[in-house]
C-alpha cells in the first residue's frame, strides 16, 4: 500500500510542478492576492477629506477644529467662506465631511450653555459614514471633558464634575484595527480557493489526457488513489500557508497569539476536507471546464456564508443552518481563536469536531465515488 501511494505522490508532484507557470500559480498567486486584498480590505477610515466653515472665528472654534485635525481621522482640504460652497464641495465629492461652526460658539461655551456645531458627512458609503461619526463622537467627548476640567480649575473646585466614568474597551484587538481581522481570514479564503480549484481538476485531467485508463488497470485502491491525489496539494498548501503567515507578520504585523503547532495541525484537517470536496467535484465532471465552473459555484457561497464578510448570527435561520456544511466557517473560527484570542482545544472543540467530521465525510464520499471503470 505505501509503495503504491508513494508512486502516486511522485507522479502527482512531477505532473504538478514540471510547468514553471504552474509553480507560480501554486506558490506565488495566493500570496500576492492575499497581500493585495489585505491592503484593500479595511474598515479603517483615515484622512477623511474635510471642509471647514468657521463662522465664529474665535480661539474656542479654532480649538475645536484643531481637535478634529489633531489625529489622522479628519484632514482639512478646504476652508469655506460661505455656506453655498459646502453643497458644491459635497456634490463634486471633493470632500467627504463638512465641519460647520456657527457664530456664537465661544459665547455659548463661556456662558455654560450648550455650544452647538454641525458635522455633515457625504453619506454615500454608509459604513464609512458610521465610522466617521464614531470618530467625531470620540473627539467631541474628549473636547467636552477637557473644557469641563478647565472650568473646574478656573472655579477652584476640588470635587470632580463627573463622579463616575464608563470606559469602553475591546478585549481582543483593542484598537479595532481591521488588518488583524481580515488578514488571517484572507489566508483561510486563499487556501480554500486554491485547494478547491487546483484539486478539482485532478481526476478529470486524467480523463481528458487518457491516463485514467492506466490508473484503472493498476491494483491501486480508491482510498490510495484519493490519498495520492490530495497529499501533494496538501503539502503545497502548507507551503503557501507558511509564506502567507510570514507575509502577514512581516508586512501587517499580525502575530499568532496561540499555539502554532495546533494551528498547523488543524489547517491540515481543513486542507484535507477542501481537497475531498474538490475531488467529489472532479469525479463528477467530464471535462476540466465543467470542474472549474462547478468549483466556482461552490466557492462563492462558501466565502459569502463563512462569516468572512457577514456575521453568521445575522443570517436567516435556514441559511445559518446551511453554513454548518461549510468547512470555511469552522476554520475561520479556529483561525481567529488561535491567532487573535490565544485559545486552545478546550474552547475550540466544537469547531474542531465539525471541521474534522466534514473532512472525513468529504474524503469518504470522494473515495466511494471513485470507480475503476470508464464511464
Amino acid at each position: 500500500m505505501l509503495n503504491r501511494i508513494r508512486r502516486m505522490l511522485v507522479k502527482e508532484f512531477l505532473q504538478m510542478l514540471r510547468d514553471p507557470r504552474m509553480r507560480v500559480v501554486i506558490f506565488g498567486v495566493p500570496v500576492i492576492q492575499m497581500t493585495v486584498m489585505a491592503f484593500a480590505l479595511t474598515t479603517d477610515v483615515m484622512n477623511i477629506r474635510t471642509a471647514v466653515l468657521d463662522m465664529d472665528k474665535t480661539p474656542a472654534s479654532r480649538e475645536l477644529i484643531s481637535a478634529f485635525t489633531g489625529g489622522n481621522y479628519f484632514r482639512i482640504v478646504h476652508y469655506a467662506l460661505a455656506e453655498r460652497e459646502l453643497a458644491e464641495l459635497l456634490d463634486r465629492s471633493e470632500v467627504r465631511a463638512v465641519l460647520r461652526v456657527p457664530a456664537g460658539f465661544a459665547a455659548d461655551l463661556a456662558s455654560n450653555r450648550t455650544a452647538k456645531f454641525q458635522l455633515i458627512t457625504d453619506g454615500t458609503d454608509s459604513n464609512s459614514t458610521a465610522i466617521a461619526l464614531g470618530y467625531a463622537a470620540m473627539i467631541v467627548t474628549a473636547f467636552n471633558d477637557r473644557k469641563q476640567t478647565e472650568r473646574q480649575e478656573q472655579k477652584g473646585l476640588t470635587t470632580p464634575l463627573v463622579e463616575f466614568e464608563i470606559v469602553n474597551r475591546a478585549w481582543f484587538n483593542p484598537n479595532q484595527e481591521s488588518r488583524f481581522y481580515y488578514v488571517p481570514s484572507l489566508i483561510a479564503v486563499m487556501l480554500f480557493i486554491f485547494s478547491i480549484i487546483l484539486t478539482s481538476i485532478g481526476i478529470v485531467r486524467e480523463k481528458e489526457i487518457g491516463t485514467i485508463e492506466q490508473v484503472m488497470v493498476t491494483p491501486i485502491r480508491g482510498l490510495e488513489f484519493i490519498l495520492g491525489k490530495t497529499i501533494p496539494y496538501m503539502i503545497t498548501g502548507y507551503i503557501s500557508m507558511s509564506i502567507m503567515l510570514a507575509v502577514a507578520y512581516l508586512v501587517f504585523g499580525v502575530r499568532i497569539q496561540g499555539s502554532l503547532a495546533l494551528l498547523y495541525l488543524l489547517s491540515g484537517v481543513y486542507l484535507i476536507g477542501n481537497m475531498g470536496l474538490a475531488l467529489i467535484i472532479s469525479g463528477s465532471a467530464a471535462t476540466q471546464q465543467q470542474a472549474l465552473l462547478t468549483s466556482f459555484l461552490v466557492l462563492m457561497p462558501s466565502v459569502m456564508l463563512s462569516g468572512f464578510l457577514f456575521p453568521i448570527h445575522n443570517m436567516p435561520d435556514l441559511v445559518r443552518y446551511a453554513t454548518i456544511l461549510n468547512p470555511m466557517r469552522w476554520y475561520l473560527e479556529i483561525l481567529r481563536g488561535i491567532v487573535m484570542k490565544d485559545v486552545g482545544v478546550a474552547v475550540l472543540w466544537p469547531s474542531i469536531a465539525a471541521q474534522t467530521a466534514l473532512a472525513l465525510a468529504f474524503v469518504a464520499i470522494a473515495a466511494a465515488g471513485f470507480k475503476k471503470t470508464i464511464s
